[in-house]
């Protein structure tokens, strides 16, 4: 008897139903399923008749969960079967996809998320009695159906029909140089999709990109009535900030949407403002065909202004999604590891991100009020001073490269004074908003703290997109790097820089500007910033599919989610999260652990995520051949 056939009898074993009536109503391929099949559902149930005959029989929804961790681990043992032939890597795939179905139809996960995707199936397969079918989304249906796949071993990763045997590749068949001569064949047409991929993004080296914007720059000033000189000049541009639509209107053209954002945003004084620099960088044209990440960078999207415009009376509260307000031991200073805190001596930018972790704390660019008071900063440093386990300090903000080198200079002194501070890490996006801030008075000063084997002074900025680096940038990074001084990005993967091989785009061109890629980090689950979120699986697809394609040092940098309260979870760490449901609406909820992990009990967090099926279409929306994430559905 096959193994099929065995699981058949066992299933039909307690029902009242005969095993014909059960070859002639759930079998493939029949009648039913053929004509189910041009719908969604029809496509769900034929993926994997066994589990629709579990769910539709079952006289009770928890004989289906019972039934279906039967069958599911009937197929963890299947696949160390002798006469198994399913391909190892496909193997691998049938044991991650039922370790996740078996989390999402666990009880307690029932209980956590207040929700039960086994009862939405149970439902779907019985139908309700007057016909009507449970109110879930198409994201959630095809979530389903790439498990069902996956779990029954036709994930179709290899091989599109789901077909694909243990076999061997052609090199490794054969011996010596005609091996290796083969083998290079086969990575050079590697080489090449990576090259057709990455070859669609420009870069703000190009030298057609370099000319237009000189014209955009020779526009702007002639718009400020200024010179050259005062183009080089920080301070010009800190005092011609634009700081509403009607001046950005006559610098670029924008949307209608974004005209009322903009307005909306002052309304209610939420922090907007764009450098003149920067705005160079944008095309004049509001197409977003190029410059989409840069606008999108500072340009807030209607649905976030309208949001944090009513959560304006309360928003130290609800926009809190790292919970710094329970991880700050005094003003001024975060903690969530042993050995390095945050400093926060300076709390505005130039312009704002949208998708700022602190947006809640700022109040407007530039704010007069930014600066912390002498006795706040006393307070803080007397802190640090008291902290002989804290070896390195991240001075962040807001940018702590804003104030003045006499304002920074007795803050720098005062750390370089602790005997115990090994690193002072300057957390800026000064060097890609308004690179001439970092002039030689601001280097050497730095550099003075740079002392080799005693004090490092290390840099982290926060490049987004090829599109951003620029001669002005290299230039720069050029300067701080003859002084010893390391420089390190930490990216925000957003919808704006994840389209195939973007990010891999990125990472080249910073390691050739001397850039070192850091973290790349998961958008956080900000409700206001929905519109740049991204699926957990598609950074994971990011890393194996493509990051891993290219030479290891250019992609340093570690996929991370930070978990509210407690730090940096490293997505790649499989064993440190997991899926614990699908909601009606397609988007999973991720269990998270802690760093503390195998250290202290400290209890996990659950994150609902960005459905994949309403990414993929923001992906087709935006011209992408949404084919080519097809395998996002078995990162989990």
């Amino acid at each position: 008897m096959k193994r099929s056939d065995k699981l058949y009898k066992e299933i039909i074993s307690t029902e009242v139903v005969t095993e014909d009536a059960f070859q002639d109503r759930f079998q493939l391929p029949a009648g039913d399923f053929e004509a189910i099949s041009k719908g969604d559902l029809g496509e769900l149930w034929s993926a994997n008749p066994i589990i629709y005959t579990i769910l539709k029989m079952a006289p009770s929804l928890e004989r289906a969960r019972e039934r279906l961790y039967n069958y599911l681990n009937e197929q963890e043992r299947w696949v160390f079967d002798v006469d198994n032939d399913l391909h190892p890597l496909e193997k691998s795939t049938v044991r991650e996809c039922a370790r996740t179905f078996k989390s999402i139809i666990g009880p307690i996960n029932e209980k956590r998320t207040k929700t039960s995707a086994i009862k939405y199936l149970y439902d779907l397969a019985k139908k309700n009695g007057n016909g009507e079918e449970p109110e879930i989304s198409r994201g959630f249906i095809l979530e389903f159906l790439h498990l069902f796949k996956g779990v029954a071993g036709l994930s179709g990763i290899y091989s599109e029909s789901g077909v694909f045997k243990k076999e061997m590749p052609s090199f490794i068949k054969m011996d010596g140089i005609d091996a290796a001569k083969l083998r290079s064949n086969q990575l050079d047409i590697e080489e090449q999709i990576i090259e057709k991929y990455t070859k669609k993004y420009p870069t703000g080296l190009d030298p057609e990109v370099i000319k237009q914007r000189k014209l955009n720059k020779k526009r702007i000033l002639k718009y400020f009535k200024a010179s050259e000189k005062d183009w080089l000049n920080d301070h010009w541009h800190y005092r011609n900030i634009i700081r509403n639509a009607d001046t950005l209107k006559d610098l670029i053209e924008i949307s209608e949407e974004d005209n009322e954002a903009i307005n909306l945003a002052n309304k209610y004084n939420i922090p907007f403002g764009i450098t003149p620099y920067y705005v160079s960088l944008m095309d004049y044209d509001a197409s977003r065909t190029r410059d989409h990440s840069v606008r999108a960078q500072v340009i807030p999207p209607l649905h976030y202004v309208q949001l944090m415009s009513k959560h304006r009376h309360n928003r130290s509260e609800a926009l809190d999604f790292m919970g710094e307000h329970d991880t700050s031991p005094i003003p001024l200073i975060t903690r969530r590891y042993p050995q390095i805190a945050i400093f926060k001596p300076y709390n505005s930018c130039p312009q704002i991100c949208v998708y700022c972790q602190r947006n809640w704390e700022i109040n407007e660019v530039l704010d007069p009020g930014a600066m912390a008071t002498p006795r706040s900063l006393e307070k803080a440093l007397a802190w640090f001073e008291n902290h002989p386990s804290i070896q390195d300090i991240l001075i962040t903000g807001g940018d702590p490269i804003v104030p003045s080198n006499k304002r920074l200079k007795p803050i720098l002194d005062r750390i370089a004074g602790f005997p115990h501070i090994k690193r002072i890490r300057i957390g800026t996006r000064i060097p890609i908003t308004l690179p001439f801030r970092f002039n030689d008075d601001l280097i050497n000063l730095l550099s003075s703290y740079h002392v080799f084997g005693k004090r490092e002074i290390a840099i982290v900025t926060h490049v987004q997109h090829v599109w951003e680096i620029t001669p002005e940038c290299i230039d720069v990074i050029k300067k701080i790097k003859m002084h010893g001084i390391n420089v390190y990005n930490q990216a925000v993967y957003t919808f704006e820089n994840s389209r195939k091989f973007e990010l891999v785009a990125l990472r080249q061109l910073m390691r050739l500007c001397g850039i070192d890629p850091y973290y790349t980090f998961n958008a956080k689950g900000k409700e206001e910033t929905r519109d740049y979120r991204v699926p957990i699986a598609r950074l994971l697809q990011e890393r194996k599919e493509e990051a891993r394609l290219i030479p290891g040092l250019d992609r340093t940098d570690e996929p991370v989610f930070n978990v509210p309260r407690l730090g940096k979870n490293h997505i790649r760490a499989w064993q440190d999260h997991r899926v614990v449901m699908i909601l009606p609406d397609g988007r999973r909820v991720y269990e998270f652990h802690p760093w503390e992990k195998n250290v202290k009990p400290v209890p996990p967090y659950n994150h609902t995520d960005v459905a994949i099926w309403d990414y993929l279409k923001m992906l087709k929306k935006h011209g992408e051949d949404i084919h080519d994430y097809r395998t996002i559905w078995y990162y989990y």
